[in-house]
């Protein structure tokens, strides 16, 4: 019989839900077999030993938003391809949109994506849309996908329109005890916009999406989940308006999460100049007010989770003019430092917004974002805190190349990632 594959993981510092602590890790098969200062007492011949002095031992992070492209737009991304670069950010699960062609609207598609999962080197975790095609306008077979696994539905990328129907979805999705995630933006208000509306859109002459548009539809959204008892993730909030009426709602006793992406935490409308297609997305980039509100949120729990909107695109899509490129950037390798780097806050918040709080919204904590302890699964990340980096898209694993981060000097890098106790990244680099 084959010895079990051993891993010790020598004199991190470990942080999880547990608080934070001086601990060698050893990884036994797909679990952790030991974590205490006596660990490495336990290792037998044959263990492969990293030196990890000065390193952050971590749950593996979770992201609630990757759009993984595949079936249907693999020029941009696979399953393969993401699920690679979501390991090199420290992901070891993420939850993939379902805006993909087609949409992943019934359980044969849901089957085929956890299919191609099977080979990947994280947990991919489909998202079912909310209704047919993601047409806004029949519901989707919930209950069918929700018995395959499928904790959390969307339309994402586009909000549903209809308030009957989003109040039949948070019905079901009650019933089910799934989530219902929005793409928070009313389209007669966000029309053709491509910017946020303001002073940046009318010094370029663009079309603006206005505040108000996610306003309207986050209001929306959480009176019915107050109506029917549903769970409710408002997907990448951008607005301080939209923060204020989801913090109001938890007061009142909604259920309710919310998610933040880093570039709407990092970046402002004012980085937009003409052809700088790289930022455009959507919701789109907002004010210097906005981003502080949005990080004041991260401090007083109204933010739940950092998810990253990993959104690839080939370079054809962005090489055109400001209203005609796709919106969206990449961020499953930059997520991570980008908060560390720019946020004032520590690293123990930044890991329980990116790892075990979205494990929990997921339903993914039986497998993720646990505690670092004997009897857990090796599901986990080693990040060099020390380590300063410049963003190269070039060197980056997803098959596009679509950031507005090239060239940023970041601080904090991703050295190992495990796996079910597979090292599928050592010392930075890919192992498949």
């Amino acid at each position: 019989m084959a010895r079990e594959r051993q891993v010790l993981l020598r004199g991190g510092t470990v942080v999880d839900s547990g608080g934070t602590r001086r601990a060698d890790v050893l990884l036994r098969g797909e679990i952790v077999a030991g974590c205490s200062a006596t660990a490495a007492q336990d290792v037998a011949e044959g263990t492969l030993v990293l030196d990890v002095e000065g390193c952050v031992v971590a749950p593996g992070l979770v992201d609630l938003h990757t759009h993984l492209r595949e079936p249907g737009l693999e020029e941009a991304e696979t399953v393969e391809t993401g699920a690679r670069a979501a390991a090199l950010g420290g992901y070891t699960a993420v939850v993939a949109m379902p805006n993909t062609v087609p949409a992943t609207d019934n359980p044969s598609i849901v089957r085929h994506v956890q299919s191609l999962a099977k080979a990947a080197c994280c947990d991919v975790h489909p998202a079912g849309a909310l209704t047919v095609g993601r047409e806004g306008k029949v519901l989707a077979p919930m209950a069918e996908m929700a018995a395959l696994g499928v904790t959390i539905f969307s339309d994402d990328g586009s909000g549903l329109q209809d308030g009957a129907l989003m109040r039949g979805a948070m019905e079901q999705a009650r019933a089910l005890g799934v989530v219902v995630a929005d793409h928070c933006e009313e389209d007669s208000l966000a029309g053709n916009g491509c910017v946020n509306e303001g002073k940046v859109s009318a010094r370029l002459g663009l079309p603006g999406r206005p505040a108000a548009s996610e306003q309207i539809m986050v209001t929306r959204d959480l009176v019915l989940a107050q109506l029917t008892g549903a769970r409710l993730h408002v997907l990448h909030v951008s607005t301080a308006a939209a923060l204020a009426a989801v913090r109001a709602a938890k007061a009142d006793g909604a259920n309710v999460t919310a998610e933040v992406t880093p570039h709407h935490l990092v970046l402002t409308e004012d980085e937009i100049g003409p052809g700088a297609t790289q930022y455009k997305v959507n919701p789109p980039l907002r004010t210097f007010a906005d981003v502080l509100a949005l990080r004041g949120g991260l401090g007083d729990g109204t933010i739940d989770a950092v998810a990253t909107d990993h959104a690839p695109h080939p370079e054809r899509a962005k090489s055109v003019a400001f209203p005609d490129a796709a919106p969206g950037m990449t961020g499953l390798e930059t997520s991570l430092a980008l908060c560390m780097t720019e946020l004032q806050i520590p690293l123990e918040r930044v890991l329980a917004l990116m790892s075990w709080l979205p494990a929990r919204i997921a339903g993914l904590s039986a497998a993720h974002g646990g505690p670092v302890a004997a009897g857990g699964p090796a599901n986990l990340c080693v990040i060099d805190p020390a380590r300063h980096w410049v963003v190269d898209p070039q060197r980056m694993a997803s098959r596009s190349r679509n950031t507005p981060f090239a060239g940023r000097a970041l601080v904090g890098k991703v050295r190992h990632t495990f796996f079910a106790g597979e090292p599928v990244v050592l010392d930075g680099e890919a192992q498949r």
